[in-house]
């Protein structure tokens, strides 16, 4: 799956910590501007690995965020630690 390059490690990680579960919303500031379909495909695919998992969510149109960033290969911890490196060096 082509998965979208995130808008920046700072909305990343404020999404992460800030949702339970996260909705096209949350997608399109996380991604950018998107199409519908591939907001849908990038939900269908976390849907079905929530479905695996037995994960339930609260709403009809979100997904669970922590399986969501796990599927589209978004690692919180090495994002965290690229934007301490970055504040570190008086880039960011």
């Amino acid at each position: 799956m082509n998965i979208p390059r995130i808008t920046s490690i700072d909305e990343a990680l404020k999404i992460y910590y800030s949702n339970a579960e996260i909705g096209n919303k949350e997608i399109i500031s996380l991604f950018g501007r998107l199409s519908s379909a591939t907001i849908s495909r990038l939900k269908k695919t976390v849907k079905e690995e929530m479905n695996r998992r037995n994960t339930y969510s609260y709403g009809n149109y979100k997904v669970n965020t922590g399986i969501a960033f796990d599927i589209w290969g978004i690692d919180v911890v090495d994002l965290e630690k690229r934007r301490n490196k970055l504040r570190d060096l008086n880039l960011q």
